[in-house]
């Protein structure tokens, strides 16, 4: 093995590492244990399960507690109603806490929900691991970025059961290591890095039904890699509550892609 192949898979191990880092987290996906539509709450903005009053109001969320609710806004106990606005910046302007617990919002086209986080959640007691293939070089590919002349939205199934807009920025094609052509329709980060959900021919048996794939900003002239070792779980494989999109049309590989996380242990 040369050194830069010692490098790079010295740069993956510690990449899977700080994945599993994320995932057991106190806050991270396995401490998922609701998602409450506010489109559900009573007259009176209430939610069950769900202690304060809701109501959306412009781009955000006016919340309205008193004292014996527990609820805590940036460390000072709510008394009566805050605006919560999503900042890009500021992840904490959309944060409630109630003892160890963190309700945080989500907006899915037009739609605002509060979901809880609880690190004592029993998926996250229970968590033994993620089933990884070890690194395989020849699953790190080269791949071409082809931008679409404007942004396209699909509609995709989600994994909650609903239909939403997926948007995409276009496509990127590589050769597989046992030859021939393939490629996948890819979403674009605020950074410029793509982002697509795929399904492969171990999708719902070896592995889990889709995967996630992020990748660096492509280069200047489209060029950007494919690494499918970096090939992640969804956030529904680790809590029902999630509301992961299914791979669009044209993004099931019709071969084994055996790299990556696999499912959860």
């Amino acid at each position: 093995m040369t050194t830069e192949e010692e490098a790079v898979r010295r740069a993956w191990q510690e990449w899977h590492q700080q994945r599993l880092d994320v995932v057991r987290a106190p806050y991270g996906p396995l401490s998922v244990t609701g998602t409450h539509w506010l489109a559900g709450a009573d007259a009176e903005g209430r939610l069950a399960d769900v202690p304060g009053r809701w109501f959306p109001s412009g781009d955000g969320v006016r919340v309205h507690a008193d004292i014996l609710e527990g609820l805590v806004h940036r460390g000072e106990p709510l008394v009566g109603g805050v605006l919560l606005v999503p900042d890009a910046d500021d992840p904490a302007a959309t944060r409630l806490a109630h003892g160890e617990r963190r309700w945080e919002l989500l907006r899915r086209e037009g739609e605002w929900a509060v979901r809880v986080h609880d690190p004592d959640a029993a998926a996250r007691r229970a968590f033994s691991g993620v089933r990884t293939t070890p690194f395989d070089p020849r699953w790190a590919l080269r791949g071409t970025f082809r931008p679409y002349g404007e942004r396209r939205t699909v509609r995709v199934a989600n994994a909650d059961g609903r239909e939403r807009g997926l948007e995409l920025a276009g496509s990127v094609e590589f050769v597989l290591p046992g030859g021939g052509s393939a490629g996948l329709r890819v979403s674009s980060v605020g950074s410029g890095a793509l982002w697509a959900v795929f399904a492969d021919a171990t999708s719902g048996g070896t592995s889990c039904r889709f995967r996630f794939l992020r990748t660096g900003v492509p280069a200047g002239d489209g060029g950007v890699t494919v690494d499918f070792n970096r090939s992640t779980l969804p956030p529904c494989a680790f809590s029902d509550h999630f509301l992961c999109p299914f791979p669009p049309p044209g993004n099931t590989l019709g071969v084994p892609v055996p790299a990556g996380e696999r499912d959860v242990a």
